[in-house]
């Protein structure tokens, strides 16, 4: 049955309305309920519109690009969920030496990283095993191999939770490990700026990285990426310094932990898996013995890297 609060959506909005949609269908980890209404914009004004409906019916609303570091709980979304795609996903070369680009928020990174690397553009070439989009890579500043989107960008274009769109610079943003400080906006689109390299050696520094993925991490698997930011200085383990939060968990002997059908990847325990049916209440639970654990053995508190939303 559709929540009357957003029953007349698609009369505000030129792009696909879907109602009670099933977000497991639009996330990596293939797990969450359904939303009141999923949004698939046909344009930056489709964003606005959505959003300002939102705001006047009182209607909670969030982001999603390809699911990629999002956990949906089992009960789902109460509200709007704008999914970024295509259509939010064009590139616009520019600058002097066309070293500046405007990127829309649905982009792939993993195509963002190719396609800059062809041209002989370092920047973010080291992100293409990044499986989100370019809206969500900005806004959490994701990273990879000692590369973050708060590198390159210099401009991001959002809508605020008014309606308003705005363009803020790269120094007005609160950035710091894997947050920008946006706050509650949608990203529309994002400036960027590249350093000159050669392509031979950018194509050779994306094999290498997808050969450490590819060897190094669950990555053909359902999950959510990394789900736990790395901690902000070493800590002394048995062996050695204990750097990332995959090392911390495996050293307090988390490798192979599950719950119901969530599991602690033996291959990269960061990494918490879906095996095949298991619920957001599976993966919070592992969540939540993996932190109590690495407490106990090493007095260190992980944070969550994954966004959760929705209700359990």
């Amino acid at each position: 049955m559709t929540d009357r609060s957003v029953i007349d959506l698609p009369a505000a909005v030129e792009g696909r309305v879907l109602f009670q949609e099933p977000l497991a269908r639009y996330t990596t980890y293939r797990i969450g309920g359904p939303a009141a209404a999923l949004v698939e914009p046909h344009n930056s004004t489709d964003v606005v519109r959505t959003v300002e409906f939102a705001r006047e019916r009182g209607v909670p609303w969030t982001v999603i690009g390809l699911g990629s570091n999002l956990l949906v709980g089992d009960r789902g979304f109460p509200g709007i969920v704008l999914r970024m795609g295509k259509a939010i996903g064009e590139i616009w070369e520019g600058g002097l030496d066309r070293s500046v680009w405007r990127v829309g928020a649905g982009f792939p990174i993993p195509l963002l990283a190719r396609r800059t690397a062809e041209c002989g553009w370092a920047g973010v070439h080291r992100l293409i095993g990044v499986p989100g989009t370019v809206g969500g890579g900005v806004y959490m500043n994701a990273g990879a191999h000692g590369q973050e989107f708060k590198d390159v960008v210099r401009e991001v274009t959002l809508v605020t939770a008014d309606g308003t769109v705005e363009t803020r610079r790269t120094s007005d943003l609160a950035w710091r490990y894997r947050a920008s400080g946006l706050g509650n906006v949608a990203v529309l689109e994002v400036t960027v700026e590249f350093a000159p390299e050669q392509p031979k050696r950018l194509h050779a520094e994306i094999e290498s990285h997808l050969t450490w993925r590819k060897a190094g991490t669950p990555f053909t698997e359902a999950c959510c990426g990394s789900v736990f930011r790395n901690p902000a200085a070493p800590v002394a383990g048995p062996h050695g310094e204990l750097r990332t939060a995959g090392q911390l968990i495996a050293a307090a002997g988390m490798k192979g932990f599950r719950v119901g059908g969530a599991v602690v990847s033996p291959v990269h325990a960061n990494y918490i898996v879906n095996t095949g049916a298991a619920t957001a209440r599976d993966v919070l639970d592992v969540i939540d013995t993996v932190r109590k654990r690495v407490v106990e053995a090493f007095d260190v508190e992980l944070e969550l890297e994954v966004r959760i939303v929705g209700e359990e």
